[in-house]
C-alpha cells in the first residue's frame, strides 16, 4: 500500500476572502445603479418622463389626513380638485384664476442639505 496516495482535503474558505469578495460584489453592484441613473439623467429621449406636461399644481390646502383641496392649472384652466381616500374628482372650473404666489421657499432642512451638498437651493 505504499503507492497508494492520500487524497489531499481541500482547505477550507478564507473568511477574510468570502467578505472580499461580497464587498466587490456590493460595490460593482451600487456602481451600476448609480452609472445607469447619470446615463438616465442625460439622455435626451429621458426628460420628456420628466416633464409635467403643461400641469401645475396651483395651491393646495390640506382637509384632513387623507382629504385635501388641489387647485390644478391645465393649459391655461384652472380647476379645483377634490382629492381623498375615495379618490379625486372635479369640483368647481375656475373662471378667474387665482394669482401666482411667491415661490415658496425650502425648509431649513432642505437648506442645509443643498448647502451640504454645494448647491444653490431652490
Amino acid at each position: 500500500m505504499a503507492g497508494v496516495q492520500q487524497p489531499a482535503h481541500a482547505a477550507p474558505p478564507s473568511v477574510a476572502g468570502s467578505i472580499g469578495g461580497t464587498l466587490f460584489a456590493l460595490a460593482l453592484v451600487l456602481g451600476l445603479i448609480f452609472g445607469l441613473a447619470w446615463l438616465a439623467r442625460r439622455m435626451p429621449g429621458m426628460t420628456g418622463l420628466r416633464g409635467n406636461g403643461g400641469l401645475r399644481v396651483v395651491r393646495s390646502l390640506a382637509l384632513g389626513t387623507r382629504e385635501r383641496l388641489v387647485v390644478v392649472e391645465v393649459g391655461g384652466t384652472q380647476l379645483l380638485l377634490g382629492t381623498g381616500a375615495g379618490g379625486t374628482r372635479l369640483l368647481h372650473t375656475l373662471e378667474t384664476p387665482l394669482a401666482d404666489d411667491a415661490p415658496a421657499q425650502p425648509t431649513p432642512f432642505a437648506q442645509l442639505l443643498a448647502q451640504r451638498l454645494g448647491k444653490k437651493p431652490a
